[in-house]
């Protein structure tokens, strides 16, 4: 894997210059890593821990939907002509009575079987019921659901590589299953810093952790699975064990190290475990400092790693950029597409050499920008439906601008 040098230089640490890949560039780039890294090994789950991940396998309905002619309104089930002389009754839940013959109905509840040679339901609405006798105008097929007419038993219904949304969920149980054979890849959040405080209000001299609390929603939004954030005292040894010691996750995320200050040893200690370097920095606002590489593990089963910014913000915008199509890509689901695009007003203003990644909200068809987007603040993009790819030197003439979701 070749460290991408593209874009325009900037210096760092003593002895340390790294080209700024452009941002179309790094995002290509995560999706490659992904594609020659090996999947997450597939699990099987029951469903209740199955949602947010990917299926690692095509649905297939085990039964067929409905699963027997069934009654789609309250009335009577008939068959023949009428008038039809009443011999039953049949609920939801219980078995179906014995066949009909022409001339014959039994009353009937929505989603109550139908009985064998059932040709209609009349609905109450509609029928003249006389003691045992009812009349109506029945017409053929009507108001019964048949067998398998909206699934049939064996078909497939998903492909692998959908991602298990709530719907998925329900339509899984209603054709039958109880498990599903699904990807999640496993994230390791490192987060550095010695000034972090992680409970409470800072003290003097310190700052809240923000992005901690950021990832595993992030991670879970886009298909992996968070391990519990780990805090990394900012010290070369420390950064050293602590990634070396991800050896489960698929992908290890680093917060806060990548840049070139003395306290940033990310790059120093992937070189000591022998790291390549896919993407050292990337030409957009904010998030300059981001890194993408592979972690050798032995066995083929390397890891993805990840450097975000310290700053909020720019490490939404660098996660957004890196992290998620990493974890599609590991989770089995295809790219993503564009997911939209919108017009923005005239003030929104271009940087003339790097990418602008900015928190709109939408608004009648239009990328409205909310504001309080600097890079140490989250304001902005919680008051955001997604984040505005702003290209080097565009303008409104240019066309709409692409949209990045944000997790709702």
């Amino acid at each position: 894997m070749e460290v991408i040098e593209s874009g325009h230089p900037r210096s760092g640490r003593a002895g340390h210059r790294h080209a700024g890949t452009t941002w179309p560039q790094a995002r290509a780039a995560a999706v490659r890593l992904a594609e020659r890294a090996r999947p997450a090994a597939p699990a099987r789950v029951p469903l209740a821990d199955a949602a947010g991940a990917t299926l690692a396998e095509p649905l297939y309905a085990l039964t067929g939907l409905p699963g027997h002619d069934a009654a789609a309104m309250d009335g009577y089930a008939v068959a023949g002509a009428g008038p039809w002389r009443i011999t039953g009754r049949v609920l939801a839940g219980e078995g179906a009575p014995g066949p009909l013959r022409a001339g014959e109905c039994v009353e009937i509840a929505t989603g109550a079987p139908a009985p064998q040679g059932t040709e209609a339901v009349l609905p109450y609405e509609y029928a003249d019921r006389d003691g045992d006798t009812v009349r109506g105008e029945a017409e053929p097929g009507r108001h019964v659901r048949r067998r398998g007419e909206d699934c049939a038993e064996g078909e497939r219904v998903l492909p692998a590589g959908a991602a298990v949304t709530p719907a998925v969920l329900g339509l899984a149980a209603a054709l039958g299953h109880d498990a599903l054979s699904v990807r999640r890849p496993r994230v390791s959040v490192l987060v550095t810093g010695d000034e972090l405080a992680t409970s409470g209000r800072p003290a003097p001299g310190l700052v809240r952790d923000a992005v901690g609390p950021l990832l595993p929603g992030l991670t879970a939004w886009a298909g992996g699975a968070a391990e519990p954030v780990r805090y990394v005292p900012d010290t070369y040894a420390a950064m050293v064990d602590a990634v070396a010691s991800c050896r489960a996750a698929d992908v290890v995320v680093v917060c806060g190290a990548s840049s070139a200050g003395p306290a940033d040893h990310l790059r120093a200690a992937l070189a000591e475990l022998g790291a390549e370097i896919a993407v050292d920095g990337v030409a957009v606002r904010p998030g300059h400092p981001q890194l993408l590489g592979r972690l050798p593990r032995g066995g083929g089963r390397d890891a993805v790693v990840i450097g975000l910014p310290g700053n909020p913000y720019a490490a939404l915008g660098a996660a957004v950029t890196l992290l998620v199509p990493v974890l599609r890509g590991l989770a089995g689901r295809p790219p993503a597409g564009v997911w939209r695009t919108a017009p923005l007003p005239e003030s929104v203003r271009a940087h003339p050499a790097d990418t602008r990644l900015v928190a709109v909200r939408l608004a009648d068809g239009r990328a409205v920008p909310v504001g309080h987007d600097r890079p140490g603040v989250l304001w902005g993009a919680a008051l955001a439906d997604a984040l505005a790819v702003v290209p080097p030197g565009w303008t409104p003439g240019d066309g709409e601008a692409e949209l990045l979701p944000l997790p709702g």
